[in-house]
């Protein structure tokens, strides 16, 4: 399973910026292996991106807007999504990955079936 963020590499936004360094940084933390996909400089990736994102997980106006995050073909959310799960020590569920023995996230859900 591969992990796909989409970023934007020339975004004029430092919000968006910012929020691309905030996943990219947290993956590669953590050792968690993913493929950056640029949008803003290769079209396929960028029509890919914005006919992946499903309907309800679109803006109401305009695209979405990137980081978006897949694993493989399957959507996994939005940074504001990315950014709940890892406060809820909840991201390798987030991205579809079994959690490392001894990560908080495996602990947690120990405690949980426990």
């Amino acid at each position: 399973m591969v992990i796909r963020v989409y970023i934007a590499s020339s975004s004029g936004s430092t919000a968006i910026k910012k929020k691309q360094q905030d996943v990219l940084g947290f993956l590669e933390a953590n050792k968690i292996g993913f493929e950056e996909k640029d949008i803003a400089a290769n079209e396929e990736n960028r029509k890919w991106m914005r006919e992946n994102v499903p309907e309800n997980s679109r803006p109401a106006t305009g695209y979405p807007l990137p980081p978006q995050i897949f694993n493989e073909g399957q959507y996994r959310g939005d940074y504001d999504a990315f950014f709940e799960a890892r406060e809820n020590n909840a991201v390798y569920a987030f991205l579809g990955l079994t959690a490392p023995p001894g990560s908080k996230e495996a602990e947690a859900q120990a405690k949980q079936q426990a």
